[in-house]
């Protein structure tokens, strides 16, 4: 991944090429879009494949991981419905670039990671790109009950099922956005928890994750 921070005209236009490209194919809010156009996709990437960065795809960044296709990325954001100031536990930090949107669209952001060299690589980085999140080492399955409630929970792996320690760490009102599925492919699941005891649940689009690893996963 790319230490020397150079942003110049060229990945300017391309990030705007990416955020042109995000809304044909149906994202629609603004503040997401906007994030998308701000964040310099291409410091995580290793120089070599800088030209790489803003295609939406996915790639990979090491230890079976990858920085997840822009589209999911902003999917993802859009589903959240963030607000200045939200509280925010993301599941599985990875590159971080999913990191940076949110923060981006104003959310105080608490993410952990299970891989090691993953989360120390990421530790270092992201504070040199000014995204100075609150980062956590560990099983993102079982969430961060510490820090508990979150306005907002997104999880960035796909999972066998809807781990119920994490509905536990919404506030009511909250939001979690999460694949749920096999290992080959996940259907995009939105939860909304109306009261202590219910929740609303709505299955949208399919996607492919990585498997979400863990005590309350695969």
């Amino acid at each position: 991944m790319a230490y020397k921070f150079v942003d110049n005209y060229r990945e300017r236009g391309a990030r705007k090429k990416l955020v042109e490209h995000l809304a044909s194919r149906g994202i629609t809010d603004q503040r997401v879009l906007n994030a998308i156009g701000k964040v310099p996709r291409h410091f995580f990437f290793d120089e070599t494949f800088w030209n790489q960065a803003y295609k939406d795809i996915a790639f990979p960044i090491g230890d079976g991981q990858t920085i997840s296709q822009p589209y999911t990325v902003a999917y993802q954001s859009e589903l959240l419905h963030i607000t200045k100031g939200d509280k925010v536990l993301e599941i599985g930090t990875g590159s971080g670039y999913q990191t940076c949107i949110l923060m981006e669209l104003g959310a105080e952001v608490y993410t952990i990671e299970r891989q090691e060299s993953i989360y120390r690589h990421t530790i270092k980085v992201l504070p040199g790109m000014g995204y100075p999140a609150n980062f956590f080492f560990g099983d993102g399955s079982m969430g961060i009950a510490a820090h508990a409630p979150y306005h907002k929970i997104i999880v960035t792996a796909g999972a066998p099922f809807v781990p119920e320690i994490l509905l536990k760490q919404l506030k009511i009102g909250g939001i979690l956005v999460i694949p749920v599925g096999n290992e080959r492919s996940q259907t995009m699941v939105t939860v909304i928890r109306i009261n202590e005891t219910e929740f609303e649940k709505f299955e949208l689009d399919t996607f492919r994750f990585v498997p979400l690893v863990g005590d309350q996963a695969w």
